[in-house]
């Protein structure tokens, strides 16, 4: 295969331009889209990650850098579902009922999504009823909540509780995040982690999946 160290770099510094330029070039070229992901943008967002718990980027960087693998991983989207690429991965992500917060969602979103994972993203203000229909219909094995404000943090034990009714809790994890979440409440409500950023998120995710594999 090309080298096409080039996408990373693009990734890592946040430059969406020319990570779409390059995807370009190399899907032109007949580059595998698997392993353009798998060889460059998932080792750039861990990159990313590496940096961002390091307190070397902050979350400008995280949000270029992540727009910038978004705006590759597009491209690649179609050769993917035509190769039939298995994602690492399934995900249902949301900001809880109430709060209508949704940049760190967008962040975690977008990391896992440049770390292999397949990311339904349900957006902000999602009632628990919703994320349950997002369960029974896409099969995730991972439920993410986010909450940035006090207030709503509440929609969190509520929404676990609405999976646990509809008879869904135990088919997938549900971590939490956002600025207010603690690991103490994420026990105190039955979530079965708690992120404090993004990298943390995709590390916990990669550890419930690779879990999941083993005992399935």
């Amino acid at each position: 295969m090309s080298d096409w160290s080039g996408l990373y770099e693009a990734i890592v510094g946040g430059d969406h331009k020319a990570a779409i330029a390059i995807t370009r070039t190399a899907i032109d070229a007949g580059s595998d889209a698997l392993e353009l992901v798998q060889r460059y943008m998932v080792p750039a967002m861990d990159e990313v990650g590496r940096r961002y718990q390091c307190e070397d980027y902050f979350v400008p960087e995280l949000l270029l850098s992540a727009r910038a693998m978004k705006s590759a991983l597009e491209l690649l989207r179609p050769l993917l579902a035509a190769a039939d690429a298995v994602p690492a991965g399934r995900v249902v992500i949301g900001t809880v009922q109430g709060d209508l917060h949704d940049i760190g969602k967008n962040i975690v979103g977008a990391m896992l999504e440049g770390c292999g994972f397949e990311v339904i993203d349900l957006g902000a203000d999602v009632a628990p009823q919703r994320f349950v229909e997002a369960i029974l219909e896409r099969r995730p094995q991972l439920v993410c909540l986010s909450a940035l404000l006090t207030v709503t943090m509440p929609a969190m034990q509520t929404t676990i509780a609405a999976l646990r009714q509809a008879g869904v809790r135990d088919s997938v994890k549900v971590l939490i995040g956002g600025a207010p979440v603690t690991a103490d409440y994420a026990r105190s409500i039955g979530a079965d982690g708690f992120g404090d950023n993004a990298a943390a998120a995709v590390a916990l995710a990669r550890k419930f999946t690779r879990t999941n594999l083993l005992t399935h």
